[in-house]
């Protein structure tokens, strides 16, 4: 029989030599913070947002490790309210993708705007670049509501010079290789063309980060 205990000491051994390799390679750790559409829904992990994306910029030479701080079902109030604990001392950069879920629940905009102000604020406030991945409200929302949320994010990300990926979900067309049963969470194909359009802005947020830390 297989002592629990043994297994969990010897995870311990392994997670501990792969931070210990991490930190010497100088890898730059980005977090990104969001719901759903990062943690990945349904997706094997290998497929979610953050794994790929990892592997895109190792593919391009650069040394980093991106963490999957995503939450199902999570809103910008749920994203503030874990910021502390999600983004911890050791990260280097932050990519905040948040507020899908406010937006289908018709959470009102101006709290929509203070929690996504909040959080790239208290970002900001530790030193750390930000790319704020913008969201778009469902179009039966209404104009005015779709036209005053859409606006948060690049308004938010110009207060703070944050850099900014206007439409997280760029791109991807309705069918069933890029889009889920449900119509609204990528497949893995859906992901990876969210990756290759939002690369150049992540490549952005490493320069960002590397001067930093120089």
């Amino acid at each position: 029989m297989i002592r629990f205990d043994t297994v969990f000491r010897a995870l311990a051994v392994v997670a501990a030599l792969t931070g210990v390799a991490r930190a010497e390679g100088g890898a730059l750790k980005i977090v990104a913070l969001g719901d759903s559409l990062t943690a990945g829904y349904q997706l094997p992990p290998e497929a979610a947002f953050p794994v790929q994306l990892e592997a895109a910029l190792r593919a391009r030479g650069h040394a980093v490790e991106v963490v999957n701080a995503g939450v199902s079902g999570d809103t910008t109030s749920g994203g503030l309210a874990r910021l502390d604990w999600s983004v911890g001392e050791d990260a280097d950069a932050v990519i905040v993708e948040l507020g899908a879920n406010d937006a289908l629940r018709g959470v009102p905009v101006a709290s929509v705007r203070d929690n996504i102000d909040a959080i790239v604020a208290r970002l900001d406030e530790r030193g750390l670049p930000v790319l704020v991945a913008g969201m778009r409200a469902p179009r039966n929302m209404g104009e005015d509501y779709a036209a005053a949320f859409d606006a948060v994010f690049p308004e938010v990300a110009a207060k703070y010079d944050a850099l900014l990926y206007p439409y997280f979900l760029e791109g991807i067309p309705l069918s069933r290789e890029t889009v889920l049963p449900d119509g609204m969470h990528p497949t893995q194909k859906g992901v990876a063309l969210i990756v290759e359009g939002i690369l150049p802005k992540v490549e952005a947020l490493i320069e960002r980060a590397r001067t930093n830390n120089s």
